[in-house]
């Protein structure tokens, strides 16, 4: 097995115009999604800062298009490129127009 990672972005749309009810739904589901996928989640904090120009430049942030920005990522392990986007493909952030960014981690690195 190879480690992925899903990263998150986008899905704000209509999420906040839903009930307590349907919020409390929409994350269940998010729960059961990744214990399906046996992915472990570390959600991000909204607070952040952008840093620049080697440092010279510090922003408070993420200033992006709300599109661009990252709400989240898990690691979880799969067979392949092809095994992990499939696993993906019922992720809850579809219901509300976001995407999964699917990529390979390196666990080890050839010198």
């Amino acid at each position: 097995m190879k480690k992925y990672l899903y990263v998150f972005r986008g899905g704000d749309e209509g999420y906040a115009d839903q009930s307590p009810e349907q919020m409390q739904a929409h994350m269940q589901r998010w729960g059961e999604w990744m214990a399906k996928v046996k992915a472990e989640g570390y959600p991000l904090q909204q607070e952040g800062k952008v840093v620049g120009k080697a440092g010279d430049v510090i922003t408070d942030g993420p200033f992006t298009e709300g599109k661009e920005v990252v709400g989240g990522y898990v690691v979880l392990d799969a067979n392949d490129m092809d095994h992990a986007v499939e696993l993906s493909k019922d992720c809850p952030i579809f219901e509300f127009g976001g995407t999964t960014e699917v990529r390979e981690v390196i666990t080890e690195m050839g010198m």
